[in-house]
């Protein structure tokens, strides 16, 4: 079954045009709207809480992962991308050649909307394109060498805050209201949507697991799981969600993952990056 519905927290916050009012709005009033409920479900959380996640609720967990921390997986991973992103192409150009900024301190400001195509550009298409405009074959979107020069290019971004923008354009706003469609529509046999996890029973437990608020998630990944016992971009752990809830995974890379993946960032606009990170 899979049903759009708005949001219990709006219908509490903007009465009953709610329907109206949410249809209506700007990806900045839906923001303003979100915070606000976020802000009073947790009261105390401050901007290191919301990148915590799931630790704020369970203190062996967030013992265990402190402990981790101390050396955390994802530091080899770190070198290792910084080392494949310098290596020259078999025409002698790297990455720096294609990227913005010869792509270091562009992470935060990812995905974007491309006005040349009208459509999402992921950090991992601008990596692929470059690799295939150079020659060389696209890499993987979920595993190997990709995420580990993401987790590379995450770190020269690290605490610099999340900057998404929905441009004033008919397509960029199509977009992002899809992002947002996918984000509140229920899936799969269990009829479970990403908002009841992580909106509605947020700082509860489903099967065992805390479940983190939406906001804060976007700003650790790409991440080290250990379930994985890899580094990972955030579209492997929607795919991992979908499987979860009984639901057929959205193709990575596709536009709907895209759109999705690029309304979930710009939920944590303004908060600071603390990617690449480490998750259980």
């Amino acid at each position: 079954m899979k049903t759009y519905m708005v949001p219990a927290i709006c219908l509490a916050l903007l009465g009953t045009g709610a329907i109206t009012a949410l249809a209506a709005s700007s990806p900045d009033a839906d923001l303003k709207i979100y915070q606000e409920y976020f802000k009073k479900k947790f009261p105390d959380f401050t901007e290191e809480n919301y990148s915590l996640g799931m630790y704020n609720f369970n203190e062996d967990k967030r013992s265990q992962w402190e402990a981790i921390m101390e050396f955390p997986p994802y530091e080899t991973v770190v070198d290792k991308g910084e080392k494949l992103f310098n290596t020259p192409f078999k025409n002698g150009k790297t990455y720096a050649d294609c990227l913005e900024n010869g792509g270091i301190g562009i992470s935060h400001t990812y995905p974007r909307f491309d006005a040349g195509s009208g459509k999402i550009r992921t950090l991992s298409m601008e990596i692929n394109d470059c690799r295939e405009s150079n020659g060389e074959k696209p890499l993987n979107l979920l595993k190997g060498d990709l995420p580990t020069l993401l987790a590379y290019m995450a770190e020269t971004s690290r605490g610099k805050a999340l900057d998404i923008q929905v441009p004033d354009d008919p397509r960029a706003l199509a977009a992002y209201e899809d992002g947002k469609r996918i984000y509140f529509t229920r899936r799969g046999p269990r009829g479970f949507a990403c908002y009841n996890c992580h909106w509605d029973a947020a700082g509860g437990r489903i099967r065992g697991n805390e479940l983190s608020p939406a906001i804060g998630q976007a700003t650790n990944f790409p991440a080290y799981r250990s379930k994985w016992g890899a580094m990972g971009p955030i579209q492997r752990r929607y795919k991992g969600c979908m499987k979860n809830i009984g639901a057929k995974p959205l193709k990575a890379g596709s536009d709907a993952m895209n759109n999705l993946e690029y309304f979930h960032r710009f939920l944590s606009n303004g908060l600071p990056s603390s990617a690449p990170n480490n998750r259980f």
